[in-house]
């Protein structure tokens, strides 16, 4: 027993604490090189905790298990919604200020839907791969656009999702000048990169021997205990966020990571590794995410907030979707 949960274990804390020294070292390079604070919000930080996803899924699909990395990426949507925006509007109803979720929450079921469609029609090679890293980069660059002109409809969700992380971790904020040498700061990204790799062979290890010890599918794992594992930094800045009465913040935090997710994440791992979506995902869970993304934009329009009943609903619904695909 100790020689699966150990890996396990051990390699989402490697993933977790890489992750973060990744985006630290990384923040203070591109404050010295003189990126703008903006930018650095937007792309370093904003989506800097989503790189033990990238990392687990990529591993996994190099190691020929394809159920934990794509697993991995579905399961994380729906966590993100149902186990994490639960949680976060159960501590405080959500409150949706800004007018530009609505477009994001539209963007992130878009998403959701084409990655179902052509993970149904076809396998994901590397042309959707570069496809869907090309709309990721399109989409944070039309952000950035937006978040310069100050547009009066509020901030977005990946300015929101950078907002979160910086709020929970105040030295992810970039520094107004840097406060450490390139080279130093440079070697700290190096170092959080080394222990995010190494976690996330760990963590795909651990995951296989788990599922072959206990004779469950790899896919169900990667749904559940490596989904819930690698969102673990979505569930503490969410849950922060929603303590301090930012519902609008936590919000866009899940909207952003699921949509990075599925672009990011899924799109790098069709080009490094492309591969075939498992069935059971396919004709299962590429539904319930598109189901609960549905429901997410759903509970948001309706009054512009999420109450705590909706949270309750929501994860319940987690509770019954891991019920249902737990063998």
């Amino acid at each position: 027993m100790l020689e699966i949960w150990l890996p396990l274990i051990g390699g989402l804390v490697l993933l977790i604490a890489g992750g973060e020294l990744l985006v630290r070292g990384a923040v203070q390079v591109a404050t010295g090189l003189g990126v703008s604070p903006l930018v650095i919000g937007l792309t370093l930080v904003g989506f800097g905790t989503s790189t033990p996803e990238l990392v687990t899924s990529v591993q996994a699909a190099l190691s020929d298990a394809p159920g934990i990395a794509y697993g991995n990426i579905v399961g994380s949507n729906i966590a993100n919604i149902l186990l994490i925006v639960g949680v976060a509007a159960l501590i405080s109803p959500m409150v949706i200020a800004s007018v530009a979720l609505k477009r994001d929450g539209a963007v992130m079921l878009a998403v959701a839907i084409v990655f179902a469609v052509v993970a149904f029609a076809m396998p994901l090679g590397r042309g959707v791969g570069a496809v869907f890293v090309a709309a990721l980069i399109a989409y944070v660059y039309l952000a950035f656009r937006q978040e310069r002109a100050s547009a009066p409809s509020g901030h977005g969700a990946v300015y929101d999702k950078s907002l979160a992380l910086q709020e929970t971790d105040v030295a992810l904020a970039p520094p107004s000048e840097p406060k450490k040498s390139l080279l130093v700061s440079a070697l700290i990204a190096l170092a959080g990169l080394v222990l995010v790799v190494i976690g996330g062979r760990f963590l795909v290890e651990g995951a296989v021997s788990l599922a072959r010890g206990f004779g469950i599918s790899e896919t169900v794992i990667g749904l559940t205990i490596v989904a819930v594992g690698t969102s673990m930094p979505e569930f503490v800045t969410s849950a922060v966020a929603g303590l301090r009465k930012q519902g609008d913040v936590a919000f866009g935090n899940i909207v952003g990571s699921n949509i990075y997710n599925i672009l990011g994440i899924g799109g790098f791992t069709a080009l490094i590794a492309p591969g075939v979506v498992p069935a059971e995902i396919v004709s299962f869970d590429n539904l319930v995410m598109i189901g609960v993304s549905l429901a997410l934009v759903a509970f948001a329009w309706t009054g512009l907030r999420i109450a705590r009943w909706e949270g309750a609903v929501l994860l319940v619904g987690y509770l019954v979707y891991v019920w249902a695909i737990w063998p």
